[in-house]
């Protein structure tokens, strides 16, 4: 594995700008089965449409010319949409919500002079929201990116992991659907992954927890975790040899500690419990990837008494692992500082997210550095 080449962490929360229509330039048709188009994330090949899966799962390819014109479409169930960010030649594009069920395109306007320009496509929502298929692109050319030996990071969460309420530049908090101010683009993980300049996977589910979700038994992250889609009613086991992380982050907890929504019966926090599922979930990531490490992280919106019992639980976790495995490197542990979060339902906005982000990329480095010597 190559040292680190840490880029800045901070980036502009630009919105880009958006084109309703291409120049009179002579384009081709590009298939979303072509290898220009890289995967990143969860994603599968489906009907000639890759299907973007997990928060933050998209394409990353090269176009020639100033232009080019993305074809999406929504499969989402009950009337639900969702939303995709865009990134131009580094820079921040937008976000914008798809809710067509056939494909339909989206225009990205370079503004440089450039021969080829980077775009790379995000889902910003989450696997619970439904499928978003990208059915190729309309430009002069498209090529793939350069093949680098980068670091490979897969982030395993919740709801904070998936970004979940930390957008709310177009629909204000306490409007529209939970989903509205999703925008993995800015959770921690994706931030501090394009810092250290990694490949990066979230497997993060809203409202789950190691054991049990945030106000009822069901689902927990381990239950849903095997599937390619990330569900409950999927059979197609996720293809864990296209993508072999370095680093696998697992910052699950917060729902399990939670108090539930106050209708719902919910009993006491399970330490015991907590430990020796977390511990199992363990065992079953490394007979799937054996060549990880392993980060284990706390919440920055667990407080004070549970935030304590959180973190004896990890080091728990961490001595059983020792114990069992004494010839692997034993996982690492970070703790978040408590923040206040102030994006929608509860959960951190962007200013949080970056400020995380600060927080684990310095652990990281010291953690891939010791790692690599």
């Amino acid at each position: 594995m190559k040292k680190l080449s840490i880029l800045p962490l901070f980036l502009l929360l630009t919105s880009g700008i958006w084109m309703s229509a291409c120049t009179t330039l002579q384009v081709m048709d590009f298939p979303a089965s072509l290898d220009a188009f890289e995967r990143k994330g969860l994603v599968v090949l489906n009907d000639s449409a890759l299907v973007l899966i997990s928060s933050a799962s998209g394409v990353e390819f090269r176009f020639a010319g100033d232009n080019c014109q993305v074809f999406l479409s929504n499969k989402a169930a009950d009337g639900d949409y969702n939303y995709v960010s865009f990134e131009l030649d580094g820079k921040y594009y937008g976000r914008k919500k798809v809710e067509n069920s056939i494909s339909k395109p989206f225009a990205i306007q370079a503004d440089s002079s450039a021969e080829w320009h980077t775009l790379k496509v995000f889902k910003a929502t989450e696997a619970q929201n439904g499928l978003l298929l990208f059915h190729g692109v309309s430009a002069d050319r498209v090529k793939a990116t350069e093949k680098t030996d980068m670091l490979r990071l897969e982030f395993i969460g919740n709801s904070i992991t998936c970004g979940m309420g930390n957008d709310a530049e177009e629909t204000p908090c306490d409007n529209g659907k939970w989903f509205d101010q999703h925008n993995a683009y800015w959770s921690y993980a994706a931030i501090v992954s394009r810092a250290l300049n990694a490949d990066f996977l979230l497997s993060s589910i809203s409202g789950a927890g190691i054991y049990r979700a945030w106000n009822s038994e069901i689902p927990s992250v381990p239950s849903l975790y095997e599937s390619a889609y990330l569900n409950a009613d999927s059979l197609q086991k996720r293809d864990f040899n296209s993508f072999k992380p370095d680093w696998i982050i697992i910052a699950l907890g917060t729902n399990d500690l939670s108090e539930g929504d106050g209708v719902n019966p919910r009993k006491a926090f399970d330490s015991a419990r907590f430990v020796n599922e977390y511990f199992q979930f363990l065992q079953s990531l490394i007979s799937r990837q054996p060549q990880a490490r392993f980060a284990l992280l706390t919440s920055p919106m667990v407080e004070k008494e549970k935030d304590i019992l959180f973190h004896s639980c990890l080091i728990a976790v961490q001595l059983k692992f020792a114990e069992i495995y004494p010839e692997k490197p034993k996982p690492e542990i970070h703790h978040f500082p408590t923040i206040t979060a102030t994006g929608c339902s509860g959960h951190p906005n962007k200013v949080e997210h970056q400020q995380m982000a600060e927080s684990l990329k310095g652990f990281l480095v010291r953690m891939i550095n010791q790692a690599q010597n």
